[in-house]
């Protein structure tokens, strides 16, 4: 973060627009909609300017700025686009210790002026640090969509019942609780729906249910699929829930990026679930989703990919049910899937694969127990996950059960991740290739014709013809 994000109270107070054309017409009213006396220096000024002169609290001298016009402001801006008059500004701002912005000069500016979603009082500014700005100004059009005009008037409204509240529920935590209820739950619905007097029964109603301890019982448990590493591959309900919890558990797959979209002040506790390596067992985590939910917390298990695709997030929601806490899932992009998708191979395909299977190469207590019969069926593609320590002996036993060592075999490590790699072979040289490229994991091992298509469909890096490739189902795996 090369800027820090602050808003500046500048009501009542004196803001410097150096210019006349159009940039200097948006400073200036961005500057008045702030409540600040604005003094507009424009020897000749243009269209957009000129239909701002008559409004209050906002002085025209039709001459260019000296050092005395600088003296008392709170912010200067230099909006003329003429370095012979930006350059002794930003000085003269400088030397009286006035923060100043000019206008497409980044060495001259105290501070980035941002794209606004005016949501009053909402405001969301959005910034590039000056870098890329149309990016800001396309990110405030799509949080314009998205957030109702009405979000302002319900700020206003429940603003108003703040002191109330404060009293009524002494408990910071509680307190928390009650307002997210308040702004999700029917109040906020209703508000929204242009029921004022409905709204404020509602509250009156929910306050008083919090004040009598009815609003505060146990907590309860998210259970959320961060998916295989990548952010954008997270769903709109998980984020929504990694904003509400209070305390959130996580494992080495959770990388930071994801876990910076966590509230920033809820607790981390960090469980490990490394093969063979775990900080916390199994039966420990699901103790403890138990006890903090008791606490009346609102506890995230954030798991890679999907809860229940070899997460063992069905033995954490049986301890919860066992023990009546309320629980969420919210499903995950699970790795085979995202790393498929990121290393340009299908797990399905009409000319080679009619079914995908998943199983694990790490079983119960570390021994590798696989159902071979149904791993050679033809024309499927097997994704392996946790595979690749065992990995010799994975392919050691696709051969002796008569599958060919033509076998097409990937390797994807850090799936979906800038840093992803993958390797591709047969099962007559992939173990060896595997050990060249330094691969330590996690990954997925994708096995079947499907890997061939790789070099066809991962476009991004080939843009070659597709090309039909010939499969004879009485073959195992279709070889």
């Amino acid at each position: 973060m090369e800027f820090l994000p602050v808003f500046l109270d500048i009501r009542g107070r004196k803001v410097l627009v150096d210019g006349g054309g159009t940039v200097a017409a948006r400073r200036v009213e961005r500057a008045l909609d702030a409540g600040a006396h604005v003094e507009v220096f424009a020897p000749e000024p243009e269209e957009e300017l000129s239909i701002l002169l008559g409004r209050e609290r906002l002085t025209h001298q039709a001459r260019l700025p000296g050092p005395e016009d600088v003296t008392g402001c709170a912010v200067v801006y230099g909006a003329s686009e003429d370095p012979a008059r930006d350059e002794p500004l930003h000085r003269w701002a400088q030397e009286q210790k006035v923060l100043c912005n000019i206008a497409d000069r980044p060495e001259f500016c105290d501070f980035i002026t941002p794209s606004i979603v005016d949501r009053a009082p909402i405001t969301v500014a959005i910034s590039t640090g000056g870098t890329a700005p149309i990016i800001a100004r396309i990110l405030r059009a799509r949080i314009e969509a998205t957030l109702p005009p009405g979000f302002g008037r319900l700020a206003e409204f429940v603003g108003a019942f703040r002191q109330r509240i404060m009293e009524a529920v002494p408990d910071a935590g509680r307190r928390r609780h009650f307002w997210e209820r308040m702004i999700e739950g029917p109040v906020g619905d209703f508000f929204l729906a242009g029921d004022r007097d409905r709204a404020e029964a509602q509250f009156a109603a929910d306050l008083e249910a919090e004040r009598g301890g009815e609003g505060h019982g146990e907590g309860e448990v998210y259970l959320v699929g961060a998916g295989p590493g990548d952010p954008d591959l997270l769903t709109f309900r998980a984020l929504r829930l990694m904003q509400r919890a209070d305390v959130v558990l996580y494992d080495r797959l959770i990388g930071p990026e994801i876990l910076s979209l966590v509230r920033r002040d809820a607790e981390r506790i960090y469980v490990g679930k490394r093969s063979r390596d775990h900080v916390m067992k199994q039966e420990d985590i699901s103790d403890l989703l138990v006890r903090l939910a008791q606490e009346g917390k609102r506890v995230l298990r954030l798991k890679g990919g999907d809860p229940f695709i070899f997460g063992r997030g069905g033995e954490e929601i049986a301890r919860l049910a066992g023990a009546g806490i309320g629980f969420q899932v919210v499903p995950g992009v699970t790795a085979a899937a995202g790393c498929g998708a990121y290393a340009g191979i299908p797990l399905t395909h009409r000319d080679h694969a009619q079914s995908a299977l998943f199983v694990t190469a790490h079983g119960k207590d570390g021994v590798l127990d696989l159902d071979w019969e149904v791993l050679i069926r033809p024309a499927q593609t097997v994704a392996v996950y946790m595979g690749l320590g065992n990995l010799p002996v994975l392919v050691a036993g696709f051969l002796r059960h008569g599958v060919s060592d033509e076998t097409p075999i990937a390797v994807v490590e850090n799936g979906t991740l800038e840093t992803q790699k993958v390797v591709t072979g047969t099962f007559r040289d992939i173990v060896a290739k595997v050990e060249a490229d330094g691969i330590k994991g996690p990954a997925v091992i994708i096995i079947g014709t499907v890997v061939r298509l790789r070099d066809t469909l991962n476009w991004v890096h080939h843009g070659s013809r597709s090309r039909h490739l010939d499969i004879r189902p009485g073959n195992p795996m279709g070889v």
